[in-house]
């Protein structure tokens, strides 16, 4: 097991959520001491817990769970996932790692580029900042800190389980999310796929993408 400094749980506070849709849930919010980053990640938790509870590590997205953005698929993402583990009883681990660790600006700036034609990997490779500047370390000790230690991860990304098993994590398995598709995010998806190794329908997102160019050649067309 990799040797890395343990954090404490500093706080643990009730809070109800509420959503668009009108779906409700009450969750224990809780933060933590010591964590590698020094970043104010927390821990949702769902449910009641099992001994190989679901897990999410959600990467903070404020365009997308905040504003709705449909340029990515962060914010249905996170929907799904506050109640698939409310059900089933788990942890979301909400991380400050905005635009996949470059941050917000940045991130912005990385759209700017796709809108000239780049994908979402190759705007940020533009920008002189890495694909994914993602580390797990403190998703790891939180895990440890709430006495998790084997889990089922939900996530697309072979990377999160990958990260945490060498952080000494169980993965027991790797459960997929939803594909959540719109006519702005299709390609960012299909690069995901591409790129990442994502687990998401590559032809169906194929399907998408030629429906899309479509649908937009015919509306300048017509305009």
């Amino acid at each position: 097991m990799p040797d890395i400094p343990a954090a404490t749980p500093r706080s643990r506070v009730r809070v109800p959520l509420r959503f668009h849709d009108g779906y409700r849930v009450d969750a224990d919010v809780v933060t933590f001491h010591g964590l590698a980053d020094g970043q104010e990640h927390v821990a949702v938790v769902l449910g009641d817990p099992g001994p190989a509870p679901l897990v999410r590590l959600h990467s903070e997205c404020l365009t997308g769970d905040v504003f709705g953005s449909a340029r990515c698929d962060c914010g249905p993402q996170l929907r799904e996932a506050v109640e698939r583990i409310a059900d089933r009883g788990g942890v979301l681990l909400y991380l400050r790692q905005e635009g996949r660790g470059i941050g917000l600006y940045n991130k912005l700036d990385a759209y700017a580029l796709q809108d000239q034609g780049l994908d979402t990997y190759e705007a940020n490779a533009a920008l002189g900042l890495p694909e994914d500047a993602r580390d797990y370390t403190a998703a790891a000790q939180m895990l440890r800190a709430l006495g998790i230690r084997e889990l089922d991860l939900l996530s697309n990304n072979p990377d999160k389980a990958g990260q945490l098993r060498t952080l000494g994590i169980t993965v027991r398995d790797r459960v997929p999310t939803g594909v959540f598709t719109t006519a702005h995010n299709v390609r960012y998806l299909r690069a995901k796929v591409l790129q990442t190794q994502h687990t998401l329908p590559l032809a169906g997102l194929t399907e998408v993408t030629e429906l899309t160019e479509v649908t937009e050649l015919t509306e300048l067309t017509a305009g």
